[in-house]
């Protein structure tokens, strides 16, 4: 037979053990959220680094051909 405090501390110890499973779980699901999110952040960071480039080229590209006009206009 057990006593009230013996009771007590084997409850406690089974509440704790399924809180721990528990904690256990949601770690590991936010782990795996933010694992999600640092993949997507390099993606995004990824496309931003093309749109970027892409946008260089097209004031480039612009310029030139501004430059290109102008000296035909003002020759012309």
């Amino acid at each position: 037979k057990m006593t009230p405090r013996e009771y007590a501390e084997v409850s406690a110890g089974i509440r704790l053990s399924s809180h721990e499973k528990l904690c256990a779980e949601r770690m590991k699901v936010l782990n795996e959220s933010i694992n999600e999110l640092k993949k997507e952040v390099k993606s995004l960071r990824q496309d931003v680094s093309k749109g970027k480039g892409a946008v260089s080229v097209l004031v480039f590209i612009g310029t030139i051909i501004a430059g290109i006009v102008g000296y035909f206009a003002w020759d012309g």
